[in-house]
């Protein structure tokens, strides 16, 4: 199961929609097989993960009690860490 908080929601809503696709199919890959997936790593200040995809970052957690994945946040590179 996915979920998306409001900040990423509204940000795939306002990206071009091939961007947005490509970053979703990505996420559904995450879901399915999140020990897989290859360009992510474990955030260091955070207890979450990041996925990269392209120029855009996404921060998720992953709760494995569930297999839950919950998005917090979809940014581009240089605005990730901020």
């Amino acid at each position: 199961m996915i979920t998306f908080s409001k900040d990423s929601d509204k940000t795939l809503r306002r990206m071009p929609n091939n961007t947005a696709r490509t970053i979703v199919a990505k996420i559904k890959e995450l879901a399915v097989n999140p020990q897989k997936m290859r360009n992510v790593k474990k955030l260091s200040n955070h207890p979450g993960y990041r996925l990269r995809v392209g120029d855009w970052r996404v921060i998720y957690t992953i709760n494995n009690n569930e297999l839950l994945i919950h998005v917090i946040k979809i940014k581009s590179r240089g605005e990730v860490c901020k």
